[in-house]
């Protein structure tokens, strides 16, 4: 069974239909996939570089404040107590790894979950191919507008190189992301209004991720 698609040109002309893999692109949407997924991106994401100093790690305390009675104010040993401005941080966060894994099994459902929203709703377009001769934003900006893509789009195609000239004219347009077929993810397909795959790309995310 296949579900059925328009490509269109680089002009918004519709060619030819699309076949796509129903086990790919029409899945059953589970929540808790991709939500499981996406938290698990956004952590591998984290920095983890938060840094905090304990009160053996601050500088200071060699000698006791004052003297232990006789002052009328409270016992005090040492300026680093986390109890002093400037004093140590109890339980503070240290550098960390935030990262960790979920099955593949569990990825490739939730990636062809979101495909398969991304088709159902609308959001979906095939490309038959996308090349440009040298770098423009003008031009790629109007190629945007002859497809009638508005709102932040997703382009994923076969391959993808940083420095040819397609890379280099979509680095400036805020709302665009290009990715590679390998570089498909859960999360920039959840995260953009529209999802434009070559047809190289399909046959490809086809190829990795059928069931």
């Amino acid at each position: 069974m296949s579900v059925i698609v328009q490509a269109v040109d680089t002009n918004g002309t519709r060619t030819a239909d699309i076949a796509l893999d129903k086990g790919v692109f029409d899945a059953n949407a589970v929540p808790q996939l991709l939500h499981d997924v996406v938290k698990m991106q956004l952590a591998n994401r984290r920095q983890g570089t938060a840094s905090t100093r304990t009160r053996s790690e601050v500088r200071g305390g060699g000698k006791k404040p004052w003297k232990q009675k006789g002052t009328g104010r409270a016992r005090a040993g040492t300026r680093r107590s986390p109890l002093w401005r400037g004093g140590g941080t109890v339980f503070g966060p240290h550098p960390r790894s935030y990262g960790y894994v979920v099955p593949r099994q569990v990825r490739a459902a939730a990636l062809r979950a979101a495909l398969s929203e991304k088709v159902r709703t609308g959001q979906f377009m095939v490309l038959d191919g996308l090349s440009l001769e040298e770098p423009s934003t003008k031009a790629f900006k109007a190629l945007l507008e002859r497809l009638g893509v508005t709102g932040r789009a997703l382009i994923v195609t076969d391959q993808v190189q940083r420095d040819d000239a397609t890379a280099k004219s979509c680095r400036n347009l805020p709302h665009l992301t290009l990715l590679p077929m390998q570089g498909l993810n859960v999360y920039d397909i959840l995260r953009h209004d529209t999802l434009i795959m070559t047809k190289g790309a399909v046959n490809a995310v086809e190829e990795v991720w059928k069931p």
